[in-house]
């Protein structure tokens, strides 16, 4: 029988590791953020940032040629490598070793992407954020599924949920279908929504932060690079999925009175996530 753990202050508190006042770059991980292609270079603009913005050491952009001023001036902090290719990826490359990675967050679906996307999954050995397009790109091959890295965490917006396991008739429906699929796969579930849930087999976790300000473009590009950066910071990939969507709702809630709903935008995010972690000290 699956059962539901709310995520609220007192769950998360379980879970969140206050920085240790000796630590060094070195030893709070090295994120690496995947994806971009032409005019699409923004997304791993938002992700890589928030990777930085929460905790992580070191992170490194994988982008198209065309994207490497953008990224470079955008955001100083953060390192770049480039694919042979200006507009999309087709070839993952990159020479050290990452801590957590995030894919999909801009990506496109060039089928020279796709390929290389299947030679990443057959290559990769590390906890991995698959995001976005790199989701379309697996719904569309559903062979690959066995490829996915186990304690991978998948972050489905509805549509893209429903491309991969299905359509559903109720709500139960669709939790059994997730369920079954995060079982079957060994993989965590992120079900973005109102409120969003986070399936880790049979264990549902609801969590109680965010409002419908989060609804913008971009939202999701930040969350990949928030549970990103966790991962690199050594958290389990269930623990790295609810701190990352716990903290993503929190910053809306602390912004709202400065914002309201409709200028809210994704860079809010970024920069209400030092409140939201102070909120946990």
């Amino acid at each position: 029988m699956e059962k539901y753990i709310a995520v609220d202050e007192k769950e998360i508190l379980k879970h969140y590791k206050p920085i240790a006042v000796d630590t060094h770059k070195g030893i709070q991980g090295h994120a690496l953020i995947i994806g971009g292609s032409y005019g699409k270079i923004g997304a791993v603009c938002l992700s890589s940032k928030a990777a930085l913005k929460s905790g992580c050491g070191l992170v490194t952009a994988f982008i198209p040629k065309c994207g490497y001023e953008v990224v470079q001036i955008a955001i100083p902090e953060v390192m770049v490598l480039t694919d042979v290719k200006k507009k999309s990826i087709s070839n993952i490359n990159f020479d050290f070793q990452p801590n957590g990675i995030g894919i999909g967050p801009g990506i496109g679906q060039d089928e020279v992407t796709q390929k290389a996307f299947l030679k990443f999954l057959k290559n990769n050995t590390i906890p991995v954020v698959i995001d976005a397009d790199a989701l379309n790109i697996l719904s569309q091959n559903k062979a690959w599924f066995l490829l996915l890295q186990s304690g991978s965490i998948l972050t489905p917006h509805p549509k893209e949920l429903e491309r991969l396991i299905g359509k559903w008739i109720s709500e139960e429906e669709k939790f059994e279908k997730t369920i079954s699929f995060s079982l079957q796969y060994n993989v965590i579930i992120v079900m973005k929504g109102a409120p969003t849930h986070i399936i880790d087999g049979e264990t549902i976790y609801k969590n109680t932060t965010g409002n419908p300000a989060l609804a913008t473009a971009g939202s999701g590009d930040v969350l990949t690079g928030i549970i990103t950066s966790f991962l690199a910071q050594g958290y389990e990939s269930v623990q790295a999925a609810i701190l990352g969507v716990y903290l993503h709702g929190l910053t809306a809630n602390i912004a709202l009175p400065k914002t309201g709903f409709q200028s809210f935008i994704a860079s809010d995010i970024i920069e209400n996530l030092g409140a939201a972690f102070l909120s946990l000290e």
